[in-house]
Formats: C-alpha cells, structure tokens, sequence
C-alpha cells in the first residue's frame, strides 16, 4: 500500500488542492473495493503540528500526523500557497528538511500550482524543469533562477518530482500519478466519473500576455506597451522594428535579451 501525504501549509492555501488529491485517492480505493481488490492508498493529510489550519475564515483542516510523527512516504503532494512567496516559503521553511529526507529515503514529490514555490525552495528542483500558475512566472524566475520554468507545461515529471500548471489543471497531474501507479483505465474511469478532461499537457491557451517589463530598454517596453494595446492584431516583428527605428536583428536581439 502506497501512502500518501498531503501537507498541510501555514498560511493562505488554496483549498481545492487539498481536498482534490484527498479525494483522488480515496476515491480510488472505493472503486478498488468495489471490484473486489484491495485498496492500494493510505491517505494522510500532515502538518508542522497538530493544529489545524484556518483557510479563507472558513475552512478548517487537521492534520492527521505531523512531520515528527510520520518517518516514511511514498508520496508528497505540496498544494498551492497564496500570497506573498517570500513570506509563503518563510513560514514553511519548517517542512523543506523532511520533505528533502523522505525524497532521499525515495518518496515521490508533487507539487500543485503554485505550490512549485515551495518545492522549489527545497532545492529538489535545481537544474530541473518546473512548472507553475502563468501569472506567476516573472516572480518564479527572480526567485529560482535555477530552475528551468516551462510555464506553457501541464504536468512535468523528472525522475518523480512532479509539477503541475495553474489553478484546476492540478487534476491532470493527479490523474497522471494516478495512472502511473495503477492502470490507464483506472485513471479513464476516474476522469469519467468526475467528469475531468484527461491528457491536456499545454496550458498555453489560458495565459494572458504579460510581458516581462522589469528591464531596462525603453524602446522594448514601448514595443511591448504597442503589443499589449494591440493584442488582437497581427503584428509581425518588421512592422515593430520599423515603428521604433530598430534593425529587425538588433530589435530580436534586444527584446529576447530584455525578456530572459
């Protein structure tokens, strides 16, 4: 039996992605008993302590077993944090040693959304690739330059420390734990019974242009302050390099140098 370790953050945490992977798994088990084997998930939530955790005013979680407590894991799921990330990873620094203790005595690490925050904090994720919520990818590169950020990707996997995109597609990283550890068709009937639409890997058509503006270049932030006016335009790179008086070369040179 596989167990399962959802944590339980300090701080603002979005709630979904706590009770999402508690479902999951549980819900799996009950189908594995219906048919008449054996469940294959023991699922716990964990904390720092045994307080429990008040999100949004409303919802109260305990925790089931605390860090201290709980000596072996197969897998860690990391739910998304809100609020300030430095702040985030300051009040939770407490969970970094043991999840880099039960990654090396070999359990899995998943983090959802941007729960990449704390993960990569723990410094599991340098020099490996890393996904994360959109919004948050010019906050994510100043803080780990280290890791290599593919925001357009769902789900990323590197050798078992997973990551997934932004906000519900949480769920398609589930499911692909979940077929990884059991069968295709188990993570099939889950997606149908939930009604979830499996195998999406790109997160692209939901994100919004928000060009990197931090640099220096003021012809570059007014070419992007033209693209972001004139979004549902086609524009190509001629058109901006003869509205500013750039060379085409010189003008894609300064704007991928601005933007790294």
């Amino acid at each position: 039996m596989k167990h399962i370790s959802i944590l339980v953050p300090q701080g603002a945490v979005a709630l979904s992605c706590i009770e999402g992977p508690f479902i999951l798994f549980n819900k799996v088990n009950e189908f594995l008993t219906a048919a008449g084997k054996k469940p294959l998930f023991q699922v716990q939530l964990v904390g720092l302590n045994s307080n429990e955790q008040v999100y949004d005013r409303l919802f109260k979680v305990s925790p089931d077993i605390t860090i201290n407590q709980l000596k072996k894991t197969d897998l860690i799921i990391i739910p998304a944090v809100n609020g300030n990330m430095n702040e985030v990873i300051e009040v939770n620094k407490k969970f970094f040693p043991w999840i880099t203790k039960q990654h090396e005595q070999g359990a899995e690490v998943a983090s959802l959304c941007v729960g990449a925050f704390i993960l990569a904090a723990t410094g599991l994720l340098e020099g490996k690739k890393c996904s994360t919520h959109w919004s948050m990818v010019d906050t994510f590169k100043q803080l780990f330059p280290e890791v290599e950020l593919v925001s357009d990707k769902i789900i990323t996997d590197e050798k078992g420390i997973y990551s997934s995109g932004g906000a519900n597609s949480f769920w398609n990283l589930l499911l692909y734990i979940l077929e990884k550890y059991t069968s295709r068709e188990m993570a099939i009937l889950f997606s149908k019974y939930y009604e979830i639409e499996i195998d999406r890997f790109s997160q692209s058509p939901f994100i919004m242009f928000n060009g990197q503006n931090t640099h220096n270049d003021e012809h570059v932030k007014k070419a992007q302050a033209f693209i972001e006016r004139n979004v549902a335009d086609k524009i190509s790179v001629e058109d901006l390099a003869a509205k500013f008086a750039i060379g085409r070369r010189n003008f894609e040179r300064r704007f991928k140098k601005s933007n790294q």
